[in-house]
């Protein structure tokens, strides 16, 4: 099953997450490897929220994803929003 968490970022989002970026991207790279993480990123122009997804039957590892990222703790996600994702059709054929 496949989900979506949605961040907002503050708008000055890119100057402000140089600090935290090493422990976010670790922590994601740790979803990734496990399976769980599917991809991630920034929109760009503006940058102003991103998007990540995710591969589970459980939400709460996403949730437990957003409990421990830095970029939420130290407030450049403004908001963010966990929405299941029904994929129709993709490139492994499972759609």
């Amino acid at each position: 099953m496949y989900w979506v968490l949605f961040y907002d970022l503050v708008d000055d989002y890119l100057e402000r997450r140089a600090p935290l970026r090493d422990r976010h991207l670790g922590n994601a790279r740790a979803y990734l490897e496990r399976g769980e993480l599917v991809m991630a990123g920034a929109l760009a122009e503006p940058a102003d929220q991103a998007v990540l997804v995710f591969q589970t039957d459980d939400p709460a590892v996403i949730e437990t994803f957003v409990q421990n990222d830095p970029y939420v703790a130290e407030g450049l996600v403004t908001k963010w929003t966990i929405r299941k994702w029904t994929v129709v059709l993709d490139r492994a054929g499972e759609g």
